[in-house]
């Protein structure tokens, strides 16, 4: 088990890449930029406003180094705070969500705000140039109006050529406002997207030659430059609160970990590791359930492995050890393999762990995006009777429980659609399986490790 005083002695300098919408293109400049600074000698640390697993899984796999979750509804400022600070190396970049100021809980916006960090705007330029300028200029004053203190320092022309366009938009830009560079249109940095957005970087990781072409375009001194400490995290002292409730736990949890189920924030496993000890396996691959005390199954994407998950022999096993008296924890996926059934967009229905009273159907639209809030209506594995706990959803699939007129529900839905409207987290022998992916900031996975004590 690793101590909390043992993960940092204070925060890297750092900025904010935020977008002017969904699409822009911030995930292609993020990496471009990380891979500049990487070439320029910095250790960079990359992070995320927001509560998605997919891009993050681009900046590991470029850059090899955990992703940080900096999301004010899961985490609370604090959280946030020291979600930050550990990370490590010389520069971290933070990738945004959506656009610049769009999301009421937890904008790109509102984290670069609590966080103090200076914001590059990444902005289309494929088809403008003075409007370029025109459009960065509208989110550098737009703060003022809506009273928030964010400081959009400059941009990065996403799909912008060289020569007169370029010039055409450094030009137009305002004084205060830095030209970083730009990202040139190329095929090779595009990215391949399905359901719940972009491939994970595991699957489809941009090229490095493209990356390398692209950052020839970028000033890298200029954007160095810009990098800041949030304040208050420049010291030993920043992460002496970061564990919660650091209590050991003498426990085993043994973690879902590969293709079917990879949606999980790396400040879970470190909570994980820092109070029980913890192993992994693989449903995918047929891995025995391991010795354990508890299971987490992570989100991800059992829809793409349902044929292999049925005939793997690993669900049905995790369902007998669950009617025995084994805690399984299921977010989102591992609801969906929890379940009796799982029926695909194509049709095909497999059999799934068979622990919670749902079959599960996958849809051509998304069944809910939100940040939610659960109100625990009974003691379960991770909040006690009447607490609140916060996370957010995103799911293609719904959850039919209707051959199951008597089925337990451990939480009312305060915001967010959970699985009925107005519940979610199916309770079962003592497991439990919810559409709400929470973050180790909210207390619910304390709350799980304690509850096997």
């Amino acid at each position: 088990m690793v101590s909390p005083a043992q993960l940092g002695q204070g925060a890297p300098p750092g900025f904010v890449i935020g977008g002017v919408s969904s699409g822009v293109g911030k995930t292609v400049a993020t990496l471009a930029i990380s891979h500049a600074l990487d070439d320029a000698g910095y250790r960079v640390q990359p992070a995320k406003a927001g509560p998605d697993f997919i891009d993050p899984s681009h900046h590991t796999a470029l850059l090899e180094c955990p992703s940080r979750t900096l999301d004010l509804w899961l985490c609370g400022a604090d959280g946030v705070r020291r979600n930050y600070a550990r990370g490590e190396g010389d520069m971290c970049l933070v990738e945004g969500a959506m656009g610049l100021y769009d999301g009421d809980g937890s904008s790109t916006a509102m984290v670069a705000e609590a966080l103090e960090l200076p914001v590059v705007l990444v902005v289309d330029a494929s088809a403008g140039m003075e409007s370029v300028a025109a459009t960065a200029y509208g989110f550098q004053r737009y703060a003022a109006t809506i009273d928030r203190d964010v400081e959009v320092a400059g941009i990065v022309a996403q799909r912008a050529h060289g020569g007169v366009h370029e010039q055409g938009i450094r030009d137009a830009l305002p004084d205060d406002l830095t030209y970083f560079g730009r990202i040139p249109p190329s095929s090779d940095l595009e990215i391949p997207d399905r359901h719940l957005g972009l491939e994970m970087g595991s699957e489809a990781g941009l090229p490095r030659e493209a990356l390398a072409e692209a950052t020839e375009t970028l000033d890298v001194a200029a954007l160095a430059a810009i990098a800041r400490v949030p304040p208050g995290l420049d010291g030993p002292g920043a992460m002496e609160t970061a564990g919660g409730r650091s209590k050991p736990v003498e426990a085993t949890v043994a973690v879902a970990d590969d293709a079917a189920f990879c949606f999980r924030y790396p400040a879970t496993i470190e909570r994980f590791r820092e109070r029980a000890d913890l192993v992994t396996f693989s449903p995918v691959a047929g891995d025995p359930v391991p010795e354990c005390d508890a299971v987490y199954l992570p989100g991800g994407y059992p829809e793409l492995h349902a044929s292999t998950l049925e005939t793997s022999g690993t669900l049905a096993e995790l369902g007998n050890r669950a009617s025995e008296g084994l805690a399984v924890l299921g977010e989102c996926g591992g609801l969906m393999a929890m379940g009796q059934t799982l029926t695909t967009a194509e049709g095909d229905t497999h059999e799934m762990g068979g622990i919670l009273p749902a079959d599960v159907t996958m849809h051509d639209r998304y069944q809910a995006l939100d940040h939610v809030e659960l109100e625990a209506l009974e003691g379960t594995l991770t909040a006690r009777a009447g607490e609140r706990i916060r996370g957010h959803e995103f799911h293609y699939s719904s959850a039919d429980v209707d051959r199951a007129p008597d089925a337990r529900f451990a939480f009312e839905t305060v915001r967010g659609k959970g699985i009925t409207g107005d519940r979610d987290g199916l309770v079962a022998y003592d497991s439990l399986g919810t559409y709400a992916h929470v973050h180790p900031e909210s207390g619910a996975f304390d709350r799980f490790l304690e509850s096997l004590e």
